[in-house]
């Protein structure tokens, strides 16, 4: 069994991998899948902006290329006096890999602060085949 601790730490780790020389802003993630692995990511930035990778997408791509399919929980930390959400575009990748109930967790340097289902932090997802003619 996997602790929200142990997530944290390892997310803390890979946030210590992230390459921002440019915004000097590093975000790491670990999240575990619904069978109990866990794959990190950390954020990538790039000289020609907006060719740079999330924690969050960098992590999801480590899942699927590792034979990860569904992720049950996600921590996303970074150093900031606010907490740090995930974006639009990375709460689209983590729907398409999870339900309204995969928990994200948002933690700063000292730990998690605060949980929330997906489904409270995106609760208009696209999902393929959800609209239909009669909508």
């Amino acid at each position: 069994m996997v602790f929200i601790t142990e997530l944290f730490e390892i997310a803390l780790k890979a946030r210590n991998m992230a390459y921002a020389p440019y915004s000097n802003f590093k975000v790491g993630a670990a999240l575990l899948t619904t069978d109990n692995q866990i794959y990190v990511g950390a954020n990538v930035e790039n000289v020609s902006f907006p060719c740079g990778t999330c924690a969050e997408q960098s992590a999801i791509a480590a899942m699927i290329s590792g034979g990860g399919k569904t992720i049950k929980e996600i921590v996303i930390v970074a150093e900031s006096k606010t907490l740090i959400a995930p974006c639009g575009a990375c709460l689209q990748r983590i729907s398409e890999f999870s339900d309204d109930k995969t928990v994200v967790h948002l933690a700063n340097l000292d730990g998690v602060q605060k949980s929330y289902p997906l489904g409270a932090l995106f609760p208009v997802a696209f999902k393929q085949g959800v609209l239909k003619k009669d909508d």
